[in-house]
């Protein structure tokens, strides 16, 4: 009898958030099974936990990008909060809640009520005027069901000359940030998912995925060099931030998607992501976001982290399982 695997073992005995997704991307167990798993996260576990923390009105931390009770010095002192509204969400979404459920549709619904972003109080399904913000807004939104292309089709609008995107375009900048275009893409192809796209979104996503390739995930392209030597580290949870193994996940969820074979591109990527496995067959956690948060789905910097290790895994796994890569 084959042995079981001692790191899939260590990631079943978990939270429902990442059990169900081992069985769907690295046990390959029946549909019927990882569904099941995944109602659970509504009920049990961090999911519920965090949808215990939701106010009446369907937000959280009572603000869209912002809690309500925000001060400047938090941010200057303590780092960036991660409780409100937007990351929230985002979470729930990373966790795998059900579209369908009655929670999930609640808090649609009442945040397109009742939640207004911070930037000019524009209201929440209709999205604000910086990228990283609407980029998540879209994966969001498609993911739960919500009407977000006219959001998705101001984004396909807003490409640099070099393809990708810049939150900061409307301050001047003219080139794209790798951070601000795997936001958008991310929205992109949660909402070709979703409703199959459109020529103008698939062929941003085109450009924006180009922008990102034709720098082996993290080089710049004039000197070859790092463009942030914190992209090679490995951070959870990401909220608006860039790291290799983000990105490769994101190229993982749309060749699947779409059928592609991996862009060889990646293989760059992939050698430091195999560098950095543990000997046990784990990876670590690099290192998280200072700031306020609900609660910490991680163990802490240094030591092994059943998400970095879940995203490597099935990563790996896509990419070594491809004819194209095999040959």
């Amino acid at each position: 009898m084959t042995q079981p695997d001692p790191v899939i073992e260590w990631l079943l005995d978990s939270d429902p958030a990442i059990r169900w997704q081992v069985m769907r991307d690295l046990t390959d167990a029946p549909e019927a099974e990882w569904m099941a798993e995944r109602t659970k996260v509504e009920t049990e576990g961090w999911g519920a936990r965090l949808l215990a923390c939701q106010d009446e009105d369907g937000q959280w931390a009572g603000g869209a990008f912002l809690p309500a009770s925000f001060d400047p010095r938090e941010w200057r002192e303590r780092g960036q909060p991660w409780t409100a509204t937007n990351f929230s969400l985002s979470q729930l979404r990373e966790f795998g809640l059900d579209p369908s459920c009655r929670p999930a549709r609640r808090s649609v619904e009442l945040i397109g009520a009742n939640s207004r972003w911070e930037e000019a109080g524009q209201p929440y399904w209709e999205g604000e005027v910086e990228e990283c913000i609407n980029g998540r807004t879209v994966a969001d939104g498609a993911y739960f069901g919500v009407d977000v292309s006219a959001i998705v089709e101001r984004l396909s609008g807003e490409r640099l000359d070099d393809g990708g995107w810049n939150c900061e375009r409307c301050n001047g900048s003219i080139r794209s940030s790798f951070a601000s275009t795997l936001n958008v893409l991310e929205g992109l192809l949660e909402f070709e998912r979703a409703t199959g796209g459109t020529p103008r979104s698939r062929q941003a996503r085109g450009t924006g995925e180009a922008f990102l390739l034709e720098r082996n995930l993290f080089r710049r392209l004039g000197t070859g060099e790092p463009a942030d030597e914190r992209f090679l580290l490995f951070l959870h949870p990401n909220r608006w931030r860039y790291d290799i193994l983000r990105a490769l996940d994101y190229f993982r969820a749309g060749a699947m998607l779409t059928g592609a074979d991996p862009d060889l591109r990646l293989a760059e990527a992939i050698q430091h992501l195999r560098s950095r496995r543990l000997e046990d067959g784990r990876w670590p956690l690099d290192w998280t976001l200072p700031g306020r948060v609900w609660f910490e789905v991680d163990g802490g910097p240094g030591k092994p982290s059943r998400w970095i290790t879940l995203r490597a895994m099935r990563v790996l796994r896509w990419w070594d399982e491809r004819p194209s890569i095999r040959a």
